[in-house]
């Protein structure tokens, strides 16, 4: 019985311990930031997307003309993270996919 419980004890270990490794080398690859992502996004340069239905083709288009390094689509009632990212494009929509604001951060 002891070694059941010895041996169920070490895999736990071993999961843990996986976890904490996985989370270091992703913290590393997230750390390095390509030098074209140097600049800021620009909103301004997208405020012509207003009042239109979102797409994947429209948010891209968006995202490249505000200079952003990656752009997301923000709908009524959805969780998002709050920190601060000045490469990020924020298009916020309506129930319809209607653009109501255009944002970075």
């Amino acid at each position: 019985m002891p070694l059941n419980r010895v041996t169920l004890l070490s895999l736990f270990a071993v999961a843990a311990l996986a976890g904490c490794s996985a989370k270091d080398s992703s913290s590393d690859a997230a750390s390095q930031t390509p030098p074209e992502q140097s600049a800021s996004c620009d909103a301004k340069a997208a405020q012509a997307l207003i009042g239109k239905i979102i797409d994947p083709t429209l948010t891209e288009q968006a995202r490249r003309d505000a200079g952003a390094s990656v752009a997301r689509v923000l709908r009524p009632h959805q969780p998002v993270t709050m920190e601060y990212n000045s490469q990020r494009l924020n298009i916020d929509v309506d129930d319809h996919q209607v653009v109501q604001q255009v944002n970075c951060g």
